[in-house]
């Protein structure tokens, strides 16, 4: 089996109470079929050259020459098979290497150009992801993902001008971002992430960005099936009012939702890669029933386009989120391990936005009091990864308790990266496939 699904959710609601939580957990196999391990894929790589990546003293200095060597490793790792392209833009995009596959002749040529960048201009980030629209489009049956840095604001162009190129983008490719020392706008950048499917990430250094390109190639290269969705059904007195991501991001699915039936609805998750999982949290209100009555509330799927672009829906028996009303306390009260444990990193995450937005506003009391709320509930849920980060914004004195200093020292790229990385989550516990799902 290609897929397998499992859900987590407290099966009895007390009288009166129609709203249902559940994370639904879907697993990629291991061992993919052979027709989906040979997805053709593109790969593109889009850079910022605008005056502000300019080398201080010598030619590999800097940002510029950062990006060129990056440029070389990423290139470099692509496998034979993949088609690529680079787009370098300022004020506008410019083809540093048109779609190819990466065969050792073109990928010689790539870097020949590649050594040819120079920094120079404003920066429209709009004219990068239009040109890699245009090319991605060429290849509709593809796996298309692409890398986005830049290391400022977007000064050339208005916020409706990218808005509206990510339209276009959107459902068409998918793209990880990074944002290179501290002088962009976090939002900016997590703007066109989100909007295809993607990261936002901080590289506070220039020594960091070819780990980075090399880390987005791997990734890449290991995606093994496209366009891939989370379907649910839900009865005709239904009405799902949540579908997030939940791992290894939070995301919300809401607004890409896409009607296939007046009971169907489709959330895309992209491309995946064999052994990956992600978790979801979907909340959906049906009409409360009588103490004894049970409904099924929600059936999910995976569908997916295969080798022959044929949509393949794969359903899962054991996914079913089924409702049972009960005038019991002891079962209508039990929480389910795995809701909770999201459910309070997600409180931490909005906890850690709205803290670092009292901080920028002066407000240190409001600071102090979310951010020590963040540390508690990082604590609660085991996240590690993030109290670290937290400690690099906060004086924790106990961790338990949430009691916190904010720190008035921090630098921006902490704040930054907190911010970025303050909606990736951890997992309370390994999940097994669900049998026969």
């Amino acid at each position: 089996m290609v897929f397998t699904s499992e859900s987590h959710y407290t099966p009895h609601l007390p009288p009166g109470v129609g709203r249902i939580d559940a994370i639904i957990s879907l697993m990629a196999s291991n061992e993919m079929p052979v027709a989906t391990r040979k997805q053709d894929r593109v790969t593109g790589l889009i850079v910022d050259k605008s005056g502000s990546m300019a080398a201080t003293g010598s030619r590999d200095d800097g940002r510029i020459g950062a990006v060129r060597k990056a440029l070389t490793v990423a290139v470099e790792a692509l496998s034979e098979e993949t088609v690529f392209f680079i787009v370098a833009f300022d004020s506008e995009a410019t083809v540093v290497f048109a779609p190819d596959l990466a065969t050792p002749s073109n990928k010689l040529l790539a870097l020949r150009r590649v050594e040819g960048l120079q920094a120079n201009g404003g920066t429209a980030m709009s004219s990068g992801l239009e040109m890699a629209l245009a090319f991605f489009e060429r290849f509709p049956g593809a796996i298309r993902r692409c890398l986005f840095l830049t290391d400022g604001k977007n000064e050339s162009e208005g916020i409706a001008k990218v808005q509206g190129m990510l339209d276009r983008c959107t459902g068409v490719f998918e793209c990880d971002c990074w944002g290179l020392g501290t002088d962009w706008k976090v939002g900016e950048v997590q703007a066109i992430a989100r909007a295809l499917n993607g990261k936002a990430s901080l590289l506070p250094e220039p020594k960091d960005v070819e780990t980075a390109f090399q880390g987005f190639v791997a990734t890449a290269e290991s995606k093994a099936i496209r366009d891939v969705r989370l379907r649910l059904w839900g009865p005709e007195s239904a009405r799902f009012i949540q579908v997030r991501q939940m791992n290894p991001t939070i995301e919300d699915l809401a607004g890409k939702a896409q009607q296939i039936s007046p009971l169907i609805r489709d959330f895309p998750t992209g491309a995946w890669a064999p052994g990956e999982s992600r978790d979801y949290h979907v909340t959906v209100e049906v009409q409360p029933g009588a103490v004894g009555s049970q409904i099924l509330a929600c059936r999910p799927s995976v569908v997916y386009i295969d080798l022959d672009g044929v949509e393949q829906e794969i359903k899962a028996p054991g996914a079913r989120i089924i409702a049972t009303w009960s005038a019991d306390d002891r079962l209508t009260s039990r929480i389910d391990t795995t809701l909770a444990n999201y459910t309070g990193q997600a409180e931490m995450a909005q906890a850690i936005q709205q803290g670092l937005e009292a901080q920028e506003q002066g407000d240190i009391a409001a600071a102090t009091e979310l951010l020590g709320r963040a540390v508690k509930l990082a604590h609660e849920t085991g996240n590690a990864d993030m109290t670290s980060r937290l400690r690099r914004v906060v004086d924790i004195e106990d961790e338990a308790s949430g009691t916190v200093r904010v720190k008035r020292g921090a630098s921006a790229a902490a704040t930054m990266d907190l911010q970025l990385e303050s909606s990736t989550t951890k997992r309370a516990r390994r999940i097994a496939p669900t049998e026969g799902a």
